[in-house]
């Protein structure tokens, strides 16, 4: 746990009493504040309670005891229309912060130049994170992972020098950080996804840019003309930008499977890793998200030098009494500047986090992958078994039918705008699809004619019945595919159910023999 101990003594509202929610009350107690706990819920103020958690219904307190908010993310700040909380924290004129804003204030307080890398966009975010943090740890640094991933961010060990703090960031988490100043902050891509909660894509596109804009080095990917839009911006602003996917003059890039660093693939660049044959990272989404989190370990000794150097440029304009650009201070007073960098260096010494070549390469042959995200499960004979349950939208959803063809597609549930239109050209690389939940009828109007399929209803018949048939299919693998391209929850409380039924589902059937990590 972090004690979060900038509230100690005061009194701090908290409302949403999920995991982060929780995590966030123990840590604010721990470094001695007074939290007062709500909830929409009656069993989530019932497990606050068991767990010792003072309970108080915010709609009938007095806001004026709070010296501030913490508010969960998935309630709404603005759209569609801010929540009711929210509302009365503004009234009363208390600041509305979350988690990752509480842990930042820590990490100024106990490590200011503790490692931290931070990771959004709009798919990729888990697969990314654990794939950067894996890496680090396999080359032997002190490693926490969390955030939007896993475990919340408060209930990791504290910052400090020696420890790197690797987090997956959320849209909604960015909205209630404004002081995160990551070490490297990477955004990998931009589509319209909770446009409900932002209102537009601009706004959705400017709340991601702040993580970058903040970082001490941005790596943003230039696939998408929303991402290469906020590079191009940084640039011009003077920004620390390192570019990253596809075949690009500077940053990071691929050719073929093989990724490379600086140059192009003719001239100087380097040839880092290959991500060919490793099946945790099939698909040339996944080549992307290698390439993010190999330009985030690469980049991170130069990111903390650079948060050195500014520190200890602010450090001595300060001594001397402030005034002027920090452009000025450096041109009066260089020789100084750079024995105080020097000092820094020494007491915070960022080449310890220098990552071998070779050690970037194995970090990827070794990573296991995440459940629900391309996650083979299971093989009888040539038939593969993949559960991307992870995919709820059709961008998702195209990841995995790029990746393969001969497809048995199991699709449906709570669908987003726009179904599975988006999908069309790919409808070549399946041999039939089965359709279940609520969007049955939408996707069965969009298949058409296109391609075979059946209203399968429910998962269970869904993948009996594509199971049969990849069996007599002639092609050399044919994959049966669990990529919904929708939400789970006219049927599921959430994708990670929904994808461990099909996993249970598909080892339950005669011949499977269980693949993957999760065996």
């Amino acid at each position: 746990m972090t004690p979060v101990t900038s509230f100690a003594g005061k009194t701090v509202a908290l409302f949403g009493l999920g995991g982060s929610g929780l995590a966030t009350a123990r840590a604010l107690v721990a470094g001695g504040a007074r939290v007062v706990c709500w909830d929409d819920s009656a069993m989530a103020l019932d497990k606050a309670r068991r767990l010792g958690l003072e309970v108080q219904d915010l709609g009938t307190a007095n806001w004026s005891w709070f010296a501030s908010f913490v508010l969960t993310p998935g309630v709404p700040l603005t759209h569609p229309r801010p929540h009711w909380t929210v509302e009365k924290a503004k009234a009363a004129g208390v600041e509305i912060i979350g988690d990752i804003e509480l842990f930042c204030r820590e990490r100024a307080k106990l490590a200011p130049h503790a490692p931290l890398i931070a990771i959004t966009g709009t798919n990729g975010k888990s697969t990314t994170t654990a794939l950067t943090a894996h890496i680090l740890r396999t080359a032997g640094k002190d490693v926490q992972l969390g955030g939007n991933i896993g475990t919340a961010i408060l209930a990791l060990e504290p910052p400090s020098s020696e420890r790197i703090h690797v987090i997956e960031v959320s849209s909604f988490q960015i909205d209630l950080a404004p002081s995160l100043a990551p070490t490297i902050g990477v955004l990998l891509n931009l589509t319209p996804d909770h446009l409900d909660r932002h209102g537009t894509m601009e706004n959705y596109a400017a709340v991601k840019e702040r993580l970058v804009a903040n970082a001490s080095i941005a790596a943003l990917s230039v696939d998408d003309a929303w991402c290469r839009a906020i590079a191009d911006r940084l640039k011009s602003r003077s920004h620390h930008v390192t570019r990253f996917s596809g075949e690009v003059a500077e940053g990071f890039h691929t050719v073929g499977t093989r990724i490379l660093e600086g140059g192009n693939s003719r001239t100087g660049a380097i040839w880092l890793a290959d991500v060919a044959g490793i099946a945790s990272l099939r698909g040339q989404h996944n080549a992307q998200n290698a390439i993010a989190a190999t330009s985030a370990v690469r980049m991170l000794h130069h990111g903390l030098k650079r948060e050195l150097y500014r520190a200890a440029l602010e450090s001595w304009a300060e001594r001397k009494g402030g005034g002027g650009k920090l452009a000025e201070v450096l041109d009066r007073d260089k020789a100084i500047v750079e024995e105080v960098f020097g000092d820094l260096v020494a007491k915070n010494n960022p080449d310890a986090w220098l990552v071998r070549i070779d050690m970037i390469q194995h970090g990827l042959s070794t990573f296991p992958g995440l459940p629900h995200r391309m996650e083979e499960v299971g093989r009888n004979g040539r038939v593969l078994f993949i559960n991307d349950s992870k995919a709820t939208n059709a961008d998702a959803a195209e990841k995995a039918l790029l990746s393969f063809r001969n497809i048995f597609w199991i699709a449906g549930g709570k669908a987003k705008e726009g179904g599975i239109e988006p999908l069309k050209p790919l409808f070549n690389r399946i041999d039939k699809a089965y359709l279940i939940g609520a969007a049955t009828e939408e996707f069965a109007g969009t298949l058409g004619s296109d391609v075979p399929f059946e209203r399968g209803g429910t998962l269970d018949v869904a993948v009996a019945h594509a199971a049969e048939d990849a069996m007599r299919s002639t092609a050399p693998e044919p994959i049966v595919l669990l990529s919904p391209a929708c939400a789970s929850y006219d049927q599921f409380p959430n994708f990670e159910v929904r994808g461990d039924r099909f996993r249970e589902l598909v080892r339950g059937l005669p011949g499977v023999t269980p693949t993957g990590a999760a065996r």
